[in-house]
């Protein structure tokens, strides 16, 4: 049986890492995993022209949310032996997952795995924001000593209102972190958690409710039809004034040329995150130099503790699968000819 995974090439560090399991070398130790069971590994770090002769005959794809291979489903026709398509992370969109589940293809992801590690990011990054730390670091570097310049723009989190769009485990953990802060939470869903809103100290609101009161946004949904560029320019045309955006769920989420035209025209304070569209983003990708940003590469999700939960959950799928057991339901996005995840199948 062949597998294939997408994975990052090696790079040279700065210095020793005591893991980093994320390259094709690395490959979350599968190389080893997949020897003892006698299976072909095929690591590659482009998913494009490198994976076509590989489509006729591979049986599992791996690849993560951080370094997305785009599963189309011309591939999908291409690969009549594949069996299942696995998100070593968590976030499955880059699959065509309607064209996998009309070929009974099985589609899996290690829920979970980076939860803790993307709220403590989300949350660092409206602190970042509220701050204004990147220009007070600017001036660190550049040998400046100018605190009004930095102060001006500079906001206290406490008595902020932070509206939480989607409402899962990431988002949750984000409210239990926030909650300490004494800012007014509010949240919206597709699901209302009227079990957790005393627990955590968070509102339901509607959408546009939260759009429209928020100093703070913090995104945390799936991208599905509902949510692709949700965020548009009418959308954030709504937010308040000098509101504050942090999107460390999907880039598509937001509206690209809106954003940027909302930042320059100083409707919005700053917008932050780690995801983009697409991934990995061009060198000429248009938030790269908007003003007012403190953006990152994508890898929120990928702390060392994250690559290790990962790499555990990745074999406990692939046990699964080459045993015949039952994959955990909450790990399955499509099986059995139907896309099961609440999380994408939301209208």
């Amino acid at each position: 049986m062949k597998i294939v995974a997408v994975l990052p090439p090696v790079v040279e560090l700065p210095e020793p890492s005591p893991g980093y399991l994320f390259n094709v070398e690395k490959a979350y130790n599968l190389h080893e995993y997949f020897a003892s069971k006698g299976h072909e590994f095929v690591t590659l770090s482009d998913a494009n022209e490198s994976l076509e002769p590989h489509l006729a005959d591979m049986s599992i794809f791996i690849c993560s949310p951080f370094y997305p291979a785009y599963l189309t489903k011309e591939k999908i026709d291409r690969a009549p032996n594949l069996k299942m398509a696995l998100t070593a992370g968590v976030g499955s969109d880059h699959f065509d997952l309607e064209a996998c589940a009309a070929r009974n293809i099985t589609v899996a992801e290690v829920t979970g795995s980076n939860v803790v590690s993307v709220a403590e990011h989300a949350v660092m990054q409206i602190l970042i924001l509220l701050r204004n730390f990147v220009g007070g670091h600017e001036q660190a570097v550049n040998g400046e000593w100018n605190l009004p310049k930095v102060g001006a723009y500079a906001h206290d989190l406490e008595g902020k209102t932070v509206g939480i769009f989607g409402f899962g485990r990431i988002g949750q953990r984000v409210a239990a972190r926030l909650r300490p802060f004494d800012v007014k939470l509010v949240y919206n869903d597709p699901y209302r958690r009227e079990d957790l809103e005393d627990e955590l100290g968070v509102e339901y609101v509607t959408f546009d409710k939260l759009v429209e009161t928020s100093d703070a946004i913090t995104i945390h949904a799936p991208l599905t039809e509902q949510t692709d560029t949700l965020f548009n320019r009418d959308v954030l045309s709504r937010t308040k004034q000098d509101a504050y955006i942090v999107n460390t769920a999907r880039g598509k989420i937001i509206e690209t040329d809106a954003l940027v035209d909302s930042l320059k025209s100083g409707h919005l304070a700053g917008y932050a995150g780690d995801t983009w569209y697409p991934q990995p983003a061009p060198a000429d990708h248009p938030w790269r130099q908007m003003p007012k940003q403190a953006m990152t590469v994508h890898y929120s999700g990928m702390t060392l503790e994250a690559q290790h939960r990962i790499e555990i959950g990745t074999k406990a799928i692939l046990d699964n699968f080459f045993e015949g057991k039952a994959q955990k339901q909450e790990d399955l996005i499509v099986e059995g000819g139907e896309i099961v995840s609440p999380s994408y199948k939301i209208k």
